[in-house]
C-alpha cells in the first residue's frame, strides 16, 4: 500500500479529536515558525490559523454541535478574540505568542480527552 492511499485510510479512521489535535498542532508549528519572522510566512501562519479559527466558530454555532452550550459560548468568544488579536499580529502590532499559548491550551484539552476516550474503548474491549 503506497503512503497516501495508508494516510487517506488514516485519516477516513482517526477519531475525530485526533484529526483536531493534527491540525492544531500543524497550525501551532507554522505560527511557532514564522513567530520571529515578517513577510508572507508570517501572514500565511496567521492566515491559517485564523482561517482553522472560524472553521471552528461556524461548526460550534451549528445546531448540530453536541458540546455543552456554555463550552460552545466560550470557544466562541476565543475565536473572535483570536480574529480580532490574529489581524494586529498581521500588521505587526501585536505578537504572535498568545496564539500559540492558546492554540496550545486547546491541543492540551484534547490530549486529555483522547487519553479519556482511548481508556473507555479499551475497558470497553
Amino acid at each position: 500500500m503506497s503512503l497516501q492511499k495508508y494516510q487517506a485510510v488514516q485519516r477516513t479512521t482517526e477519531h475525530p479529536r485526533h484529526t483536531e489535535y493534527r491540525l492544531f498542532a500543524q497550525v501551532t508549528r507554522a505560527l511557532m515558525d514564522s513567530k520571529d519572522k515578517s513577510g508572507p510566512q508570517r501572514i500565511d501562519a496567521l492566515d491559517w490559523n485564523r482561517r482553522m479559527w472560524l472553521t471552528l466558530q461556524s461548526d460550534l454555532a451549528d445546531d448540530r454541535n453536541k458540546l455543552p452550550t456554555q463550552l460552545k459560548a466560550s470557544l466562541i468568544s476565543l475565536s473572535i478574540w483570536v480574529d480580532k488579536h490574529t489581524s494586529k499580529a498581521m500588521t505587526g502590532n501585536l505578537p504572535v505568542e498568545p496564539l500559540i499559548a492558546i492554540n496550545r491550551s486547546i491541543m492540551e484539552g484534547l490530549a486529555s480527552a483522547n487519553a479519556g476516550a482511548r481508556t473507555v474503548s479499551r475497558s470497553a474491549a
